[in-house]
C-alpha cells in the first residue's frame, strides 16, 4: 500500500498492480475497494466480473488526469492513446477526493519504505 496524493493532499490509500498478473485481475472477484488501484501500463479497463461500479481515471505518463468515467459492471472502456496508466476506485470516490481532470497525481510510498512508488 501507498498513499495517493491529489495536488499535492493526501486522498486515500492505494494499491498498485505492477505485473501483467496484477493488471489483469485488477478488482475482479472483490466485494469493494478501500482507496484505489493504480494499474501501471494500463490505457483501458474492463469490469467484466465485477460486482460494483467504478470510477476510472485515465493517467499520463506523470500521473496527469486526462479523463475520469463511471462504469457500471460487465462493461469495456474505451482505450485512452494518450494514457499509460489508470486509476480504479468506488464509484464517485474520485469527486469526492477532488481529482478532476487536469488533476496532478502522486503516489507516496508508506513510511519506512526506502525508495518512491512512481
Amino acid at each position: 500500500m501507498a498513499t495517493l496524493l491529489c495536488e499535492g493532499r493526501p486522498v486515500a490509500p492505494v494499491r498498485i498492480a505492477a505485473s501483467r498478473r496484477a493488471r489483469y485481475r485488477g478488482l475482479l472477484g472483490e466485494e469493494a475497494i478501500e482507496g484505489a488501484l493504480l494499474l501501471l501500463k494500463t490505457s483501458g479497463v474492463h469490469t467484466l466480473g465485477m460486482r460494483f461500479p467504478i470510477d476510472v481515471a485515465y493517467l499520463t505518463k506523470d500521473l496527469s488526469v486526462i479523463d475520469i468515467i463511471q462504469m457500471k459492471p460487465n462493461r469495456w472502456s474505451r482505450n485512452r492513446l494518450t494514457a499509460r496508466h489508470t486509476l480504479e476506485a468506488t464509484w464517485g470516490a474520485m469527486q469526492n477526493w477532488g481529482i478532476t481532470r487536469g488533476s496532478r497525481l502522486l503516489i507516496a510510498p508508506e513510511p519506512g519504505c526506502c525508495r518512491a512508488v512512481i
